[in-house]
């Protein structure tokens, strides 16, 4: 399967302006902007055909050709990453047959979350799309209920069927579990990772949709498959032991500056 990576970058974040061009200290020192990390990443990944980075502003474009991306310019009037990637396919000439959406907050995505996707679509021919998830141990779910009981969004849950298509995606922690669970413990909750995989069909289809009620409501942009009847496969993916965590907020550059030196990334 010929396969595309497309990272959506855009400078007008309401939380956080600027951010694909925010600087990351490695282990070995070494400053690099959030969205060069980003593209580091996808150039891990294996079986992929080109990697591009997604944008409509000139700032990140000129960042991203100086360490020597491919940059697609889009329209600023995209509402999410995924309408970006549709349009950024469609400037390609819309001929690949997966299309991966690594967002340009999330350079610690593992090479094997973005592989195992691919592998996925290909054994689940009914799939449109293919997002990862990994199962909360004890101590992250608590942390997650932690989180909701004083107001705060600890992260998005999957849901899904015996066939592992998605039921339902959501900021609150799903399934509701009566008890706790010590730190070590396998829970029936699982985190969700924003990482998609889609099938052209399905992405080309996704920005003539309205955002749906549930959409607006979560802010989460998946869920638009689920409202308008696509499939959304969730790949359970192993973390072996890496630490990831997405930069949304300027106080997450510490965390994951110190992700960064644990692994000894440069």
């Amino acid at each position: 399967m010929s396969v595309l990576i497309v990272i959506p970058a855009r400078y007008a974040s309401s939380r956080y302006p600027g951010k694909p061009l925010a600087q990351l200290t490695g282990a070995g020192g070494e400053s690099k902007s959030l969205i060069q990390r980003s593209w580091e990443a996808a150039s891990l990944v294996g079986g992929v055909d080109r990697v591009v980075v997604a944008t409509d502003d000139d700032r990140i474009r000129e960042a991203s050709e100086a360490f020597g991306a491919e940059v697609v310019m889009t329209s600023d009037e995209c509402r999410n990453g995924t309408e970006r990637c549709a349009e950024a396919h469609a400037v390609l000439g819309g001929s690949f047959e997966v299309v991966v959406n690594l967002q340009g907050d999330a350079p610690l995505t593992p090479h094997w979350f973005v592989e195992d996707l691919v592998a996925g679509l290909q054994a689940d021919a009914s799939a449109d799309v293919a997002t990862p998830v990994l199962r909360c141990d004890g101590h992250a779910l608590n942390g997650f209920l932690e989180d909701r009981a004083h107001g705060r969004v600890g992260g998005t849950t999957a849901v899904f069927g015996q066939n592992r298509h998605a039921l339902y995606f959501s900021k609150e922690v799903i399934p509701y579990t009566p008890e706790r669970y010590s730190d070590n413990d396998a829970t029936p909750v699982f985190h969700h990772v924003g990482v998609y995989a889609y099938r052209p069909a399905a992405l080309d289809a996704y920005p003539g949709w309205n955002t749906g009620p549930l959409e607006q409501l979560e802010g989460l942009e998946q869920l638009r498959f689920l409202e308008n009847g696509r499939s959304v496969l969730c790949v359970e993916v192993d973390a072996r032991g890496r630490q990831f965590w997405e930069l949304n907020n300027p106080e997450d550059i510490e965390r994951i500056e110190a992700m960064m030196a644990d692994m000894l990334m440069p």
